[in-house]
């Protein structure tokens, strides 16, 4: 009986660790796809933010000239 219950303890333990693995592996791939995330919002709050200069610089700059011309 003992040796019957020591061989299931050990298979028991082997899922246990290789069901470990499998969420290891899925918490650093979260990580990755998150961090991954956070880089491609980043790029798109800097683009987001140089056409906004460029748009309100051009703005400025055609009043400018209008007032410089017509007055």
């Amino acid at each position: 009986m003992k040796k019957n219950d020591q061989e299931t303890s050990l298979l028991n333990t082997d899922i246990a660790t290789n069901k470990d693995f499998e969420i290891d592996k899925i918490k650093t791939t979260n990580v990755n796809i998150l961090l991954n995330r956070v880089r491609l919002d980043q790029k798109r709050t800097l683009k987001k933010r140089i056409v906004f200069s460029i748009i309100l610089a051009g703005l400025v700059s055609s009043l400018a000239i209008y007032f410089i011309v017509y007055f």
